[in-house]
């Protein structure tokens, strides 16, 4: 029941039509007993940074998911950006620290890591290949290495993408080390297809997939379809893999942590979620 005491949080994007989160958070919020609502707000990018300032001077306002097209402006709009969400250049959950001020983070790829993780795949030390530079790939990327990985590789069409997200790895962790231009999956631990690529049967692959080994893990990032194309090649040649909407199950309750609210688990999110996929 929405009451006096709902705190809400806004979903900003622009257009709602496709907003999934409504449709997990609510439900589990009810399970939990939680006083708490999330709200589609659709803002097209011309009103964008007013409205942002001015939705968090509601008093009874936790927090906001930030969705497209505004996690890239985002950033420059925040009094505090965690070293996530400077890496990947891009935000998509703020909240109002006690001072006032606005902290903002990335959460995507901490999605990712925590399900890899949560399969049972060591990152301390490990060798990844990030295949797709764009915003998810720079936050996997980002996420990755704060868990502890020590080399990765990045490669993206765009090289200049490459190029810009290693140097900010660099940056933020120098211990690593950090290669750009090449997507030969051979002798990596962990290899993640962060690109549309390979999604249908008959697509050109991300990568070349008969170099994959059987002990390398493989994660992909599309979610209109569970077992992409990609995926299966990968999985038929003895990988273990982790689909693309493990990912945003996984990343929700990092996202209650950040905003303070009660966690849980993918698994419980997933049997009350009123969605599917196709």
């Amino acid at each position: 029941m929405i009451n006096g005491h709902t705190e809400l949080i806004a979903h900003i994007g622009f257009p709602t039509h496709a907003f999934k989160a409504p449709m997990i958070y609510n439900p589990w919020f009810v399970k939990a007993g939680v006083n708490a609502i999330v709200v589609p707000m659709g803002c097209q990018a011309q009103d964008y940074p007013d409205f942002l300032r001015s939705v968090f001077k509601l008093s009874n306002i936790r927090g906001a998911l930030i969705t497209m097209p505004h996690k890239v402006t985002t950033v420059g709009l925040l009094d505090e950006v965690l070293p996530t969400a400077a890496i990947a250049g891009a935000c998509n959950a703020v909240k109002r620290l006690p001072n006032g001020r606005l902290q903002g983070d990335m959460f995507d790829g901490e999605g990712f890591v925590r399900g890899v993780l949560r399969k049972g795949l060591v990152l301390k030390g490990a060798r990844a290949l990030v295949v797709g530079s764009g915003g998810v790939g720079c936050a996997i990327a980002a996420s990755l290495a704060a868990a502890g990985v020590l080399e990765m590789d990045l490669f993206d069409v765009h090289e200049a993408s490459a190029n810009g997200l290693a140097q900010r790895l660099l940056q933020h962790y120098p211990q690593m080390t950090v290669r750009t231009g090449r997507k030969d999956p051979a002798g990596f631990d962990l290899v993640v297809n962060a690109t549309p690529m390979g999604m249908d049967e008959g697509d050109d692959m991300p990568m070349d997939v008969s170099r994959l080994e059987a002990r390398t893990f493989v994660g992909e990032v599309v979610m209109k379809t569970e077992m992409t194309a990609f995926l299966a090649a990968a999985h038929a040649r003895g990988c273990r893999v982790q689909v693309g909407s493990d990912m945003l199950f996984e990343q929700i309750p990092a996202y209650l942590e950040f905003f303070g609210f009660p966690s849980t688990t993918p698994d419980v999110l997933r049997s009350v979620a009123q969605l599917s996929y196709k």
